[in-house]
């Protein structure tokens, strides 16, 4: 993708996404992976853990967390109609905690995360801003803090999002800032993805 098309991933482009109802990232439920990982990982985890969520769409991953009662988990999309979705499909989850934003505009003196959430927003920003996407997220997570989701472990060929990828490319785009605990192929991925996904979990050094 040249430099001069990213602006064609702007808040235009996600916004008429949304209109046209050509959301196919959107399983409407809650990633199988994720899931899993909220269920064992996350079972005695307090409560009050920061969690971000970004590029969240619908956030069926927060909506869960928000049911399984973790009460500082913080959505950010660059536009509003799936903010709106979600606050109508979970009227008691805190709308100080749903922001309209670009993510690489957040305040990283203002947030800080124990716990960030990949799930098909990586693959959703122009391949030439993924350094940017590590650099950014390494500075909202705080010492220690968690990188978790699932990353694509293909090629789409297109010049649209769903961008892929490849094991090697994101351990060298992590290795240098992240200690790589997980990179490996996802067995319980969604039937539609099914041998296409990679889990990780990165560790900011």
């Amino acid at each position: 993708m040249k430099k001069n098309d990213k602006k064609n991933l702007g808040k235009t482009f996600w916004q008429s996404r949304y209109e046209q109802g050509k959301i196919g990232w959107d399983m409407g439920c809650t990633s199988p992976p994720i899931k899993a990982f909220i269920d064992s990982e996350l079972a005695n985890a307090s409560r009050d853990l920061s969690i971000l969520i970004a590029g969240a769409g619908n956030a069926h991953e927060a909506q869960y967390l928000h049911q399984q009662g973790f009460n500082n988990v913080t959505v950010v999309d660059l536009v509003r109609a799936p903010l709106d979705n979600f606050a109508d499909n979970v009227p008691t989850f805190n709308k100080k905690h749903l922001l309209e934003s670009d993510f690489f505009a957040l305040d990283e003196q203002t947030h800080q995360f124990d716990l960030s959430i990949e799930q098909t927003f990586f693959c959703a920003i122009d391949p030439e801003r993924r350094a940017e996407f590590v650099q950014k997220t390494y500075t909202l997570l705080k010492p220690r803090g968690r990188l978790i989701g699932l990353l694509w472990d293909c090629d789409f060929a297109s010049d649209e999002p769903p961008f892929g990828g490849s094991k090697a490319e994101y351990e060298a785009l992590f290795s240098e800032q992240f200690e790589l605990v997980r990179l490996v192929p996802c067995a319980n991925s969604h039937p539609k993805r099914q041998g296409r996904e990679l889990f990780v979990e990165f560790v900011k050094k």
